[in-house]
């Protein structure tokens, strides 16, 4: 299987017509896609494979004021057929890349404890998981 890696802006967002299943958690929809885009650092990085996004990462620029900006990456999705082929690596690996062209000093990621495969992928790059609450509200 062949497949590339494509950082989506207003121009190309058009990858995003076809996707495979269990990429995004839910639909793109242009009137949440329209905003994300324009903001200048958020950044959403596709594998696409045969014109079908078969994988997604996405994150945003976390600033604050006493430190150097860190990179939360918000969420991480490659569809089951396309996972074990270095895909999500590769996704990684170009948005950490990104964050540094932003001043990125640092990145961080937070998943479900019962996600056994995130976990396990996060585990594979060298990743320490750290305890910690989540609240929603």
């Amino acid at each position: 299987m062949t497949w590339s890696i494509i950082s989506i802006d207003e121009t190309n967002a058009h990858y995003l017509d076809h996707i495979c299943d269990d990429v995004f958690d839910y639909d793109v929809r242009s009137k949440w896609l329209t905003p994300y885009l324009a903001q200048p650092n958020h950044k959403l990085i596709v594998a696409v494979s045969n014109g079908l996004v078969v994988a997604q990462i996405r994150a945003i620029v976390h600033f604050q004021p006493d430190e150097p900006p860190h990179l939360y990456i918000d969420n991480l999705g490659v569809a089951p057929k396309y996972q074990r082929l270095g895909i999500a690596k590769a996704l990684f690996s170009a948005l950490l890349e990104w964050g540094k062209t932003r001043g990125c000093e640092g990145y961080w990621v937070a998943t479900e404890c019962d996600n056994d495969e995130g976990n396990s992928f996060y585990r594979a790059i060298g990743l320490k998981p750290e305890t910690m609450y989540f609240y929603e509200g």
